[in-house]
C-alpha cells in the first residue's frame, strides 16, 4: 500500500483558472496561444483523463503543473500549493511519467529505484525494502539485477513507473504510458493505475488510445486549440452526445455468412427489437445488440477530428 504525504486530503488534488500560455512570435508569424484560459479541477484519488490531438495545449499544460514552464497568466493550485510560489514543494510531491522514460541504461533495475529515492531526499533506511516492494508490485522483482537498458519495453514502462512512486507522491502524472505496449504489457499497466487510483493516489493521464481513457478515466477534459472543450465522466460526456440508440441484429444468411441489420430504437427499444426479429423471417439469429455511444463518438462530435487521427500522430493502433 503506497502511503500519501501529509497535507494531501482535499477535495481538489489540482485547481487551475483561466490557465493561459502564449509564446513570443517568431519572425513573421503571430503570437502561439497554447493554452488558452482554461479552468478545471482534478480530485483527489482520481484517474483525470487530458485527451485531445496533437498541438491542443496538453503537453504545455502538464509542464506548468509540474513547474517546468511559467504561465503568461492565470493560476493554478497543487496540492493546495500555489503554483506561483511554492513550486520547489511542489515538484517534490508529485510524480512525473515522460512519454520517453528518463531512467539509466546502465543502472539496474534495482539502482534506478535507488537513485531516484536518493534524488527526491527518502531516507537512507527505507530505500532498499522501498524498492523491493515496487520491484514486486510492478512485477520486475526477478530483473532487479537486469540494466535497464536489457529490460523489454513493457518492462521499461514499468520501471519507470515505478521510479516516479519512488518518493510516495499523492499525485502521478502519466504521458502516453502504454504507448508502443504489445497487448498484454498494455492491460497489466492499466490494471496498476486502476490500482494506485484505489490507494488514494490521484493519476493525470494523457493518452491518444480512446477506449483506454473510456476504460480508465473517471473523468475526463478534452482540449482543443486550448480550449477545453468539454469535461464529464465518461458516461456524461455520451450522454451529452446521445442519439436514439440502434438494435443490430446479426442474421445466418443461408450460405454460411451473416448479414447484418440496424434499426434506429428510438424510445421503446423493446419495439426495436421486435421489429428486428420480425424481419429476421425466418432466419436464424446469432445476436442482437444495442449500440451506444463511446468515446470516440463524443471525441468525433466535439472535436471535428476522427480517433484515426489521434492514433496517426503516435505511429499506432489501438
Amino acid at each position: 500500500m503506497i502511503q500519501l504525504g501529509e497535507d494531501t486530503h482535499m477535495t481538489d488534488t489540482i485547481q487551475v483558472s483561466q490557465l493561459t500560455k502564449v509564446y513570443p512570435a517568431a519572425k513573421g508569424q503571430a503570437p502561439i496561444r497554447a493554452v488558452n484560459g482554461i479552468d478545471f479541477a482534478v480530485h483527489e484519488a482520481e484517474v483525470f483523463g487530458f485527451l485531445g490531438p496533437n498541438g491542443a495545449g496538453k503537453t504545455t499544460t502538464i509542464r506548468i503543473l509540474t513547474g517546468l514552464s511559467q504561465p503568461t497568466s492565470g493560476q493554478a493550485a497543487v496540492l493546495g500549493l500555489d503554483l506561483a510560489h511554492d513550486v520547489a514543494r511542489i515538484k517534490k510531491r508529485v510524480g512525473v511519467v515522460p512519454e520517453a522514460s528518463n531512467l539509466y541504461d546502465e543502472l539496474s533495475a534495482f539502482d534506478n529505484l535507488i537513485f531516484a529515492m536518493l534524488l527526491f531526499g527518502v531516507p537512507r533506511s527505507e530505500r532498499a525494502s522501498h524498492a523491493e516492494t515496487l520491484l514486486a508490485r510492478f512485477r520486475l522483482a526477478e530483473k532487479r539485477n537486469t540494466p535497464f537498458a536489457k529490460l523489454s519495453r513493457g518492462m521499461k514502462r514499468s520501471l519507470t513507473i515505478a521510479a516516479a512512486l519512488a518518493h510516495r507522491p499523492p499525485l502521478l502524472f502519466l504521458d502516453e504510458p502504454t504507448t508502443g505496449l504489445d497487448v498484454l504489457s498494455a492491460r497489466g499497466l492499466r490494471r496498476m493505475i486502476a490500482a494506485l487510483r484505489d490507494e488514494g493516489v490521484t493519476v493525470f493521464l494523457t493518452t491518444h488510445y480512446l477506449e483506454e481513457a473510456e476504460r480508465l478515466c473517471d473523468r475526463i477534459a478534452l482540449i482543443v486549440h486550448g480550449r477545453i472543450v468539454a469535461l464529464d465522466t465518461v458516461d456524461g460526456l455520451k450522454a451529452g452526445v446521445q442519439q436514439a440508440p440502434v438494435v443490430e441484429v446479426n442474421l445466418a444468411d443461408g450460405a454460411g455468412g451473416v448479414e447484418t441489420r440496424q434499426i434506429a430504437a428510438g424510445p421503446d427499444v423493446t419495439a426495436a427489437v421486435r421489429e428486428a426479429l420480425a424481419q429476421a423471417q425466418g432466419r436464424r439469429v446469432l445476436a442482437v445488440n444495442t449500440i451506444r455511444p463511446t468515446l470516440e463518438d463524443v471525441f468525433v462530435r466535439l472535436t471535428g477530428l476522427s480517433s484515426e487521427v489521434m492514433l496517426a500522430e503516435k505511429g499506432g493502433k489501438e
